[in-house]
């Protein structure tokens, strides 16, 4: 992090969960030689075990009060705790910053289907299962196969497809017995806020359940500055064939233009209705090319760290300058910039059975990998000695083994990028 002294034209951006690869990106945006950055609590501290959201916030304004020197922005890529810490930091500390009640309507999937709904009418049926009843049913009007997830969670954490009553009864037992961890810490910062009879009455430890939607995976990103949305990027979310798992996201999306230009009008007429002000967001939609059509599936209220190196690839530029020019209260302005690749994709290397990691890649093989192969950086996800299961935030049918970077002139070249990549990164497991 950021050491020495402050000349008087530098900016002081504290970062909710600063680690070093994000840094890395932050150090390469324009004027970055002007901004000094400071971690702000750590990524273990937010995202692993329990959440004790006042302890952290305590902690968090224990730092900021103690800091000699002007505190310019407050600023997060991470999901909750820390996207709610940002807008509340941000209101203590006279910071522009997003309000609170936005990010809620985004982060509360019900309440976030309840606003959507005013708006526009591609969204799935959608109903709350009470996890209290202990023999709960679908909600009316929601039919199989459908998805049940907790109103807040993490990344697609106790997320379930179920097809049938024996497996929605499977995938209540799992949401029941793990919603608290999240749920509960949710439920407080609920509390700082007027919520709808309906909202309040679901609590933030609740389970949703919405009819399955089909299609093409893609996703818009963008920003608001002053209420004006704009939508700088659309990108397409692959997944691991016959699986709900996400393979690779992909920039730019390769979706026809009837079916972006939808995703775009569709992102600004909810943001706008939920009152998101401040801050960048990401929205996840199923596509259907053949007709254009558009339907929403996730609204995230906060910046996208996971895209970063694909802007950079493509658009010569990072989409973290958008989140410190909001934090700093700046117009982002127009992004005209090019990059040196055509496409760039985020893969997932994934393996879909458990077990004990007996060895990884070293640093001097990834190393080795990214000089022969240009365009490409890896992050291993596990460490030896590590179950599986044990890692944080996966989703309920996989577990990640690696991020890979990939940037190439097509699209055919880039999967040739990555199956060599894999081919190369020796892992290996206990099984069990």
């Amino acid at each position: 992090m950021n050491t020495g002294p402050r000349s008087p034209e530098e900016k002081n951006i504290f970062v909710i969960g600063l680690d070093e690869s994000n840094e890395e990106v932050l150090r390469r945006v324009p004027g970055a030689d002007r901004y000094r950055f400071h971690q702000l609590l750590s990524v273990e501290e937010l995202q692993y075990g329990e959440i004790p959201i006042l302890e952290l916030m305590e902690k968090a304004q224990r730092q900021l009060d103690a800091f000699d020197g002007t505190i310019d922005a407050i600023v997060s890529y991470w999901d909750f705790p820390a996207s709610t810490m940002v807008a509340m930091l941000c209101e203590k500390y006279g910071l522009p910053g997003v309000p609170l009640e936005a990010v809620l309507k985004c982060e509360h999937k019900y309440w976030s289907r309840l606003e959507q709904a005013k708006v526009i009418d591609e969204l799935p049926d959608f109903g709350i299962v009470d996890l209290d009843d202990e023999d709960p049913a679908p909600p009316e009007g929601v039919d199989y196969p459908m998805w049940l997830k907790p109103v807040k969670s993490f990344s697609s954490e106790l997320a379930f497809h179920v097809a049938d009553d024996a497996e929605f009864a499977k995938a209540v037992a799992e949401i029941r017995a793990g919603v608290d961890r999240v749920g509960k810490p949710f439920d407080h910062i609920l509390g700082k806020v007027e919520l709808p009879a309906a909202v309040a009455d679901a609590g933030g430890a609740a389970c949703l359940a919405e009819g399955a939607l089909s299609g093409v995976q893609a996703a818009t990103e963008g920003y608001v500055h002053n209420g004006q949305v704009t939508v700088y990027g659309a990108l397409d979310s692959i997944n691991y064939p016959d699986t709900p798992c996400f393979q690779r996201h992909q920039y730019p999306s390769q979706l026809p233009d009837d079916s972006v230009r939808r995703m775009k009008e569709i992102s600004e007429l909810v943001m706008k209705q939920i009152g998101f002000d401040n801050a960048t967001f990401s929205i996840e939609f199923f596509c259907h090319p053949e007709s254009g059509q558009a339907c929403l599936l996730e609204i995230n209220p906060r910046h996208s760290q996971s895209h970063a190196e694909l802007f950079e690839y493509v658009d010569g530029l990072a989409n973290h300058q958008i989140m410190v020019k909001l934090g700093l209260g700046e117009d982002p302005g127009e992004r005209r910039h090019r990059g040196d690749y055509q496409i760039a994709g985020k893969w997932y290397y994934r393996r879909f059975e458990d077990g004990m990691v007996t060895r990884v890649p070293t640093r001097a093989e990834i190393a080795d990998l990214e000089a022969e192969i240009p365009g490409v950086k890896i992050e291993i996800v596990p460490e030896k000695g590590m179950r599986l299961s044990d890692l944080p935030a996966q989703d309920s049918y996989s577990y990640e083994l690696a991020h890979l970077f990939v940037a190439a002139q097509t699209e055919r070249e880039m999967e040739h990028k990555y199956r060599r990549c894999t081919e190369a990164l020796r892992f290996e497991f206990e099984e069990g």
